[in-house]
């Protein structure tokens, strides 16, 4: 199955929101034909990054374990051309590996983000808050971050974890807050974010913020730029009531607008509207001029 393409900007709007959408459970994990090298990258960055990738805090661990046991549950019943899971033994089908679930009793969320292209962060409840509210990132099996680095932000708060995001303490800290606050299990949601970047590498971790090469021009753009669109889904689990947070990363070179002029009308729109302090924290300022001489010529061809 080829990969689903997300064009969340196509609509030409630009706004600082969650923008989330009811989530149907039988769309919560997506398989397509990138499973292999997503997978294999993943094993990559595990074996020479561990540290970056993978992070867990004392009092995660039952989210851990819960995280897992919805994977053992859901993947072979949604693909099971892909898994088997059978006398305690979850089984690969399509790359061959085989795990021993018992094994992986001391970091569950290790062996779920090896069997999976998305990435997985858990969120779990401040038990130190006399309301029991707030969560903290407890747990993370992410490999494929964009500019963010994950023992940096192990431990934190929603808030603290997005305070570098201009305009979120002001218009995002009190929506996020009330919508972790209010989740049930039955009401599972999901969103997208966009950007875009100079690399189609999926690991960006080693680095806060990158600065794209103002050289690019907009003739060159399409080959030297990408656009780089997150998956979030977020769903309560009932028995730890921690918030699993995962994020499918894609990423299409910018040329694939070139097939979807709406949207590149829409990208363009788009990133017109968004504030001079947001281009600067996404790094958009450096390729502006190209990516709007770029957008512009794909309008102008389809209009002939």
């Amino acid at each position: 199955m080829r990969p689903a393409l997300y064009f969340p900007f196509a609509g030409g709007q630009w706004q600082l929101k969650m923008g989330l959408r009811s989530l149907n459970l039988d769309t919560w994990i997506e398989i397509d034909d990138a499973f292999l090298p997503y997978l294999a990258r993943k094993r990559e960055l595990l074996n020479d990054h561990y540290t970056d990738v993978y992070g867990v805090l004392p009092g995660s661990e039952a989210g851990q374990q819960e995280v897992l046991a919805l994977l053992l549950e859901h993947l072979p019943t949604r693909f099971p051309t892909h898994y088997q899971h059978q006398a305690g033994e979850i089984t690969n089908l399509i790359t061959g590996e085989r795990w021993q679930v018992a094994e992986w009793r001391d970091r569950p969320l290790d062996l779920a983000g090896r069997l999976v292209q998305e990435d997985l962060c858990l969120m779990v409840p401040n038990a130190s808050s006399s309301t029991n509210s707030g969560y903290t990132l407890g747990a993370a099996s992410l490999c494929f971050p964009l500019y963010w680095r994950l023992q940096e932000k192990l431990g934190l708060p929603i808030g603290q974890i997005h305070a570098p995001v201009p305009g979120y303490a002001a218009n995002l800290t009190r929506p996020v807050d009330g919508f972790f606050d209010r989740l049930q299990p039955q009401s599972p949601g999901y969103r997208f974010n966009w950007s875009i970047v100079d690399t189609p590498e999926l690991f960006l971790g080693l680095h806060r913020q990158h600065q794209m090469a103002d050289s690019i021009t907009a003739e060159r753009a399409g080959d030297q730029l990408w656009i780089r669109v997150e998956r979030q889904t977020l769903r309560r689990l009932p028995q730890s009531h921690a918030v699993l947070f995962t994020v499918r990363t894609y990423v299409y070179p910018l040329s694939i607008l070139v097939q979807h002029p709406q949207a590149a009308r829409g990208l363009q729109a788009a990133i017109a509207q968004i504030p001079p302090q947001m281009q600067l924290y996404k790094s958009i300022n450096p390729v502006r001029a190209a990516l709007d001489g770029y957008l512009s010529q794909i309008g102008r061809t389809a209009d002939h």
